[in-house]
């Protein structure tokens, strides 16, 4: 079984339709060549395979992120702005990453329910990417700069699921730099 092909169409189906309008195991493996009993020996519903397929998400988030930390081409300012090029560019492809672990929290919004607890993870690991590269520039209040990057991040990503305009993406880098420049005023003395 290519299990990777299937994680990747259930994403696909879980972006352009969300959570809530996919309600079956079926649905979300699709078009697969395998019979739903042969699936289901390996995701027996539908939350187990939201839940594998989230977690594959993840973990090319993650193998994202450790590349773009290990870069030295880029400086920090350009790291911390390139997921909104990589989104920009998903997204006008139809591709909504990140955007499902925003509607993960709150389909599944009991604190120990694994999804939610995946999609929490998610949130703390953007966080700590950014928080990363905020020390790295020597802020004053990295984990306060942090918290307003991901905060316009999250409004994006929400916007994202209702919305689906990439022109959302553009604006939140705008406002992403802007508070990155107000912080780097404040380390360097200019609003002293």
């Amino acid at each position: 079984m290519q299990r990777e092909q299937i994680l990747e169409h259930a994403l696909n189906v879980l972006e352009q339709n969300g959570l809530a309008a996919t309600t079956s195991l079926q649905q979300l493996a699709g078009e697969s060549q395998f019979p739903i009993e042969q699936l289901q020996r390996f995701w027996p519903d539908r939350d187990a395979l939201l839940y594998d397929a989230l977690r594959y998400h993840a973990q090319q988030i993650d193998t994202w992120r450790r590349q773009i930390l290990l870069d030295e081409t880029l400086s920090h300012e350009q790291k911390l702005m390139a997921r909104y090029q990589v989104l920009s560019q998903q997204v006008s492809i139809g591709r909504f990453p990140g955007c499902l672990f925003i509607a993960a929290c709150s389909f599944y919004p009991q604190p120990d329910q694994p999804i939610h607890q995946l999609a929490e993870q998610q949130k703390r690991a953007s966080w700590q990417f950014t928080h990363d590269i905020l020390v790295a520039l020597a802020l004053d209040n990295p984990s306060m700069v942090a918290d307003q990057i991901e905060l316009i991040l999250e409004g994006c990503l929400s916007k994202l699921l209702v919305k689906r305009n990439v022109q959302d993406v553009t604006t939140a880098k705008s406002l992403a730099e802007d508070v990155l420049g107000i912080a780097l005023c404040r380390k360097n003395g200019a609003l002293a």
